[in-house]
């Protein structure tokens, strides 16, 4: 009898310990961060398999994700305070702070290294030479940006000035490049996937070289928050870097079409093989890596860049840009 009422005790002990458990996690409340990214891009896969994955929520966070279509717009959402922490290229960083601002951008983690765009011709070109550009009309990026910047700058190394040896066409808005690609005489175009992709599938052009290929080692896309905030909000910076990066090594060990499936929800209208192959692509030429840290070396190859297209006069200082205390810290948290 005793030993009935002990049992009878267990289990009541137990449930009563397992609502009270439920009732505790579901009371945790979430940090939201307002959060901007430059486009909507399979480029940036890492940061959309922690969301999906839950390690964004793992880490008490919730991010309220918007797209402004362009650097300079994510840029100015993080300064004016619409967004707490933005990705987008670090040369908007050097921009504001050459401006003389006390409150200047500071990049605390590096997504991608190198360009994440592709160039498509209108017929395929197993034998490609960036020189075939020579006197032909090719649909570029936005004056001032990195995507152009960096293929005005293969260009250069080619032996080919982008003023007076073809036509740029560099005033169409980001998600306009591809149909006027198609609908038009040009040449060529540089997209992004999975627009790249797309385009190639529906036999509207024909990937012919991988600008990231053929360019050098760039912090080519940041996360990067106002200088006061991440004074202020360290600890939510260090989990924000946390969840990034264990988004980074999932990537890393999960085959392309395993990243395409967990990631499918920020692209229900693209089909998961063609994603597959985008990712493959982007992890063929180590797009994202396995680690947030930047290289000081890397950075200022950044700036000569923005010298040869002449945004900048001079370099500023990249060690004031650059916070790796985050990405660093991550890396001996974070289990792999």
């Amino acid at each position: 009898m005793r030993l009935k009422y002990l049992i009878v005790f267990v289990l009541v002990l137990a449930l009563t310990v397992s609502l009270f458990t439920g009732c505790t996690n579901k009371s945790q409340k979430l940090t939201k961060i307002n959060f901007v990214e430059t486009v909507h891009s399979i480029f940036y896969a890492p940061y959309y398999v922690a969301v999906s994955q839950g390690f964004f929520k793992e880490q008490g966070l919730e991010l309220v994700i918007t797209t402004a279509q362009g650097s300079d717009k994510a840029a100015t959402a993080v300064l004016s305070g619409t967004a707490d922490i933005g990705l987008q290229g670090p040369e908007t960083t050097v921009y504001v702070l050459k401006e003389g601002r006390d409150d200047y951008l500071v990049n605390f983690g590096q997504l991608t290294r190198k360009d994440g765009s592709f160039l498509l011709g209108k017929k395929p070109e197993p034998d490609f030479k960036w020189e075939n550009l020579r006197g032909k009309k090719v649909i570029g990026g936005r004056p001032g940006g990195m995507p152009q910047m960096t293929l005005e700058y293969i260009l250069k190394e080619h032996g080919i000035n982008p003023k007076t040896d073809l036509t740029l066409i560099t005033n169409l808005q980001f998600t306009a490049a591809a149909g006027a690609f198609m609908s038009s005489d040009a040449d060529y175009v540089a997209l992004f996937e999975p627009t790249a992709s797309l385009v190639e599938k529906q036999k509207g052009g024909y990937i012919v070289a991988s600008v990231g290929a053929s360019s050098h080692e760039v912090p080519y896309t940041t996360f990067n928050a106002k200088k006061s905030y991440i004074e202020k909000h360290p600890d939510i910076i260090q989990r924000f870097v946390n969840a990034v990066y264990k988004g980074m090594l999932w990537v890393e060990s999960h085959s392309s079409k395993e990243v395409a499936e967990a990631i499918k929800p920020f692209f229900p209208d693209t089909d998961v093989d063609l994603m597959a192959t985008a990712i493959e692509r982007y992890k063929n030429q180590n797009t994202w890596g396995t680690t947030l840290k930047m290289k000081v070396e890397d950075f200022d190859f950044l700036q000569n860049i923005l010298l040869d297209a002449g945004v900048i006069k001079e370099k500023v200082d990249s060690h004031l840009l650059i916070n790796n205390t985050f990405a660093e810290k991550a890396e001996k948290m974070v289990k792999k």
